[in-house]
């Protein structure tokens, strides 16, 4: 049952990715692309991973979404036409070739004898409430083995949501542009 919902998933995924491709309106790229990232975070329940599944719903659904959103109100809301989609096919490609090259040494997934099996699995399910305290495992891994690294995290993050509001700040966070009939109007009356 489980193997037939990743399979189901997996289809809509395809489905909703395919969709993206044709769309010429961004808006509904956007809204696409959000539905996309509900359907990962589905995904990540299903593959019993509901901390990434989290993640995925709050920065991928949520906060991407806001701020792709946020970028259309100060952009045209339809794709230019004078984009060249063989080069950006092409820059795509070769990513998708790099990451694939990059990830061609890693252990198959769920193979028993890969390092993080035979080594870091056993030492956080033997002593990571002795040595931590806290009584969940992922809690400790977070927080505790892993803290330093959550808080460059998080700290990321927060830089990274401060600085797009500081370049969308300029122009009005998340306000339309005046149009150009209103400002001809205020610049010929005088009005502000």
């Amino acid at each position: 049952m489980n193997a037939f919902l990743v399979f189901i998933l997996l289809a809509f995924m395809a489905a909703v990715a395919a969709a993206v491709l044709r769309l010429r309106s961004l808006f509904a790229a956007v809204m696409l692309f959000g539905m996309f990232s509900f359907l990962s975070a589905t995904l990540f329940v299903v593959l019993d991973a509901v901390d990434v599944a989290f993640t995925e719903a709050a920065v991928g659904a949520g906060i991407a979404t806001v701020l792709m959103l946020a970028t259309l109100t100060l952009t045209s809301p339809h794709e230019t036409p004078h984009l060249h989609p063989l080069r950006h096919a092409a820059i795509v490609i070769a990513t998708g070739l790099a990451l694939l090259y990059g990830t061609a040494d890693m252990p198959r997934y769920g193979d028993p004898a890969a390092p993080p099996h035979t080594h870091v699995a056993p030492r956080y399910i033997e002593k990571s409430q002795a040595e931590t305290g806290a009584p969940n495992m992922v809690t400790a891994v977070l927080a505790s083995y892993r803290g330093y690294d959550t808080l460059g995290e998080v700290a990321v993050i927060f830089t990274a949501g401060i600085g797009v509001m500081a370049l969308l700040g300029g122009r009005g966070f998340l306000s339309r542009p005046r149009s150009r009939r209103r400002r001809n109007q205020e610049a010929n009356h005088g009005t502000p």
